[in-house]
């Protein structure tokens, strides 16, 4: 395994000194090396990768050195765009220095939502034909690839991508995890939430923990999973699902379980959200101030006043919670109001060590769902 801090030397040593992305498990250890020891200014954790590709190559711009994208390989659709229509050598010709974890390996034991990324990750590459080679633990291996990928980027003045296999990477935690004194988890806040539906209110929770705490309370309630879409993928897009939903099916009551990370990655939804008037949409954000799923790197969640954007983009209630009888009380009120409502739980980072995943399929879940909600 590479240790995450020699990484971090030989790249400096290359003149890679701006580094920004979207953090992955596969690269927690390495993104929280680099939040520890990039000087101020450094470093910059991106709403999404498509975002971190364009601020590569303003760095690029002003400074005509290259910078390092991270991102899991997900996130790779989000940087399409700007990788072929911005970066490309036969647009501006912008060098940069992506490194993507590999979810989803063939052959690795993954989650379903991670499978055909990772299946077809190398082959999106190389129809965009951006070059990539796999970086190994083996230090000298490492550097020689290191060199190559940089001498590619600087004499062709393109994008070239660096590939990172789960348990490359010598574990590093986060010096500073930035403790909450928040009285809630976010499985504190989602029970609360599920105790007060009724059986024919609707819930879309987003990707991560919060689908995989969904499921284990409701599998603790031995109610089924039925009244739940768990949008294990897409981050960022479960609110629009949710008031695709609540269009059809006005006359009842649908809940966004929602997450920092994910509403900042495409705040532009919110607009939709506000702009729509669905009486019926109900948007929770369980804000955390976190990247929890993937090793707890900051968002800009506890920086920001979502309650003012979505009273700016029109939504009609909207409330703030950060304790149980706050939280009660709020729910009381978007149950008698008419949406679309938005509700900020803010929350402390801790999640359960042992939390499970869910034991049903993405097509079970989706076929389980809609004939609830027929």
């Amino acid at each position: 395994m590479l240790s995450p801090g020699t990484l971090f030397d030989l790249l400096v040593a290359q003149e890679i000194e701006f580094f920004t992305g979207v953090p992955d498990s596969i690269l927690k250890s390495f993104c929280a090396y680099i939040i520890d020891h990039s000087p101020k200014g450094n470093h910059i954790i991106c709403a999404n990768e498509g975002a971190a590709i364009g601020l590569a190559i303003g760095y690029h711009l002003a400074t005509k050195k290259t910078a390092l994208v991270y991102m899991q390989n997900s996130g790779l659709g989000n940087a399409v765009n700007p990788l072929l229509s911005l970066a490309d050598k036969e647009v501006y010709a912008i060098p940069v220095l992506m490194m993507i974890g590999w979810r989803g390996e063939p052959g690795c034991k993954d989650e379903p939502q991670h499978k055909k990324q990772g299946r077809v990750m190398l082959a999106m590459l190389e129809a965009m034909e951006i070059p990539y080679r796999l970086i190994t633990g083996d230090i000298t291996t490492a550097r020689k690839t290191l060199r190559e990928a940089l001498s590619y980027c600087r004499e062709k003045s393109a994008p070239f991508a660096l590939i990172v296999r789960a348990g490359d990477f010598d574990t590093y935690n986060l010096q500073d995890a930035g403790k909450s004194h928040l009285p809630l988890t976010r499985e504190d806040a989602i029970k609360l939430v599920i105790n007060s539906l009724s059986d024919e209110d609707i819930v879309v929770s987003t990707t991560g923990m919060s689908s995989r705490e969904v499921f284990e309370y409701r599998e603790k309630l031995n109610r089924g999973h039925d009244r739940d879409f768990l949008t294990v993928g897409g981050m960022g897009h479960a609110s629009q699902i949710t008031l695709g939903i609540a269009h059809q099916k006005q006359e009842r009551k649908v809940f966004c379980l929602d997450g920092d990370g994910a509403v900042i990655m495409h705040m532009g939804s919110m607009a939709i959200n506000g702009q729509q008037k669905c009486a019926n949409f109900i948007h929770i954000v369980l804000n955390n101030g976190a990247h929890g799923s993937v090793g707890g790197q900051p968002t800009a969640g506890f920086d920001i006043d979502f309650k003012q954007v979505a009273r700016a983009v029109g939504y009609r209630t909207i409330l703030g919670a950060e304790n149980e009888g706050e939280v009660m009380q709020a729910l009381r009120m978007v149950n008698k109001s008419q949406g679309p409502s938005f509700l900020e739980i803010r929350v402390n980072k801790h999640y359960r060590k042992n939390l499970g995943r869910p034991t049903v399929s993405p097509i079970e879940n989706k076929m389980s769902f809609m004939e609830f909600l027929s």
